[in-house]
């Protein structure tokens, strides 16, 4: 690719990636611009311009073959690489994510779970053990562990980052709520639960005044 992928189309991928795989398992081989988008809610366009930045893949008069791409973005975003990962942090949410089964499905095996409360460590998450936080950067060493999903407090979370970037980490999913220094230096996606509930808390008071307005 010679031109820069803009954040926004990147974000768009994976939504292409779910729907299309929804079309498949309906049995539909083929789909055109516009008939995806009134499914996604993205204009026709957009989405032609959204594949354009990777080679197009559609065929005049035809649309897109939903099989192959699917592959094409699963390749994009690198889901056929099987990356493997941990999650830091047993708690509620760690453990709502790990028994999150569609990990697999997605392409990405969880690995090892850590967390340093000894009431937790030991016990297993979906047969995987949870290990004492002790062990976490030799672990990341020696198994190459791609991607780390920090569930940990916000006043653990840069020097857990930092730990991690130190044994080898290509990237972090932070739920920490708070902001990571090792952001300079490796991928982090940050993951802000309550910025979503406040931006719904915004939508749905816009959605009220505009309705009442119309009456």
């Amino acid at each position: 690719m010679d031109k820069k992928v803009p954040e926004v189309v990147i974000k768009r991928l994976p939504r292409y990636y779910r729907y299309l795989g929804e079309l498949q398992s309906q049995g539909i081989d083929r789909i055109s611009s516009n008939a995806l988008s009134q499914i996604m809610g993205v204009t026709a366009s957009q989405i032609r311009q959204d594949l354009n930045y990777f080679g197009g893949f559609g065929q005049q008069g035809y649309g897109y073959n939903v099989k192959s791409l699917i592959e094409e973005i699963g390749n994009i975003l690198g889901l056929n690489d099987k990356d493997t990962m941990i999650i830091v942090g047993a708690g509620n949410l760690g453990r709502a994510l790990a028994n999150h089964t569609s990990f697999e499905k997605r392409g990405f095996k969880l690995v090892g779970i850590f967390d340093n409360d000894e009431r937790v460590i030991g016990s297993s998450i979906r047969g995987i053990e949870i290990s004492p936080s002790e062990e976490l950067s030799g672990f990341v060493r020696e198994n190459n562990v791609d991607i780390a999903i920090l569930a940990v407090p916000a006043s653990a979370a840069n020097d857990t980052a930092e730990l991690l970037v130190r044994s080898g980490i290509r990237g972090i999913v932070n739920f920490s709520y708070s902001e990571l220094d090792a952001a300079d230096s490796i991928p982090v996606e940050n993951v802000h639960l309550s910025d979503t509930l406040m931006t719904m808390a915004y939508r749905i008071k816009e959605h009220t005044e505009t309705t009442e307005s119309e009456e």
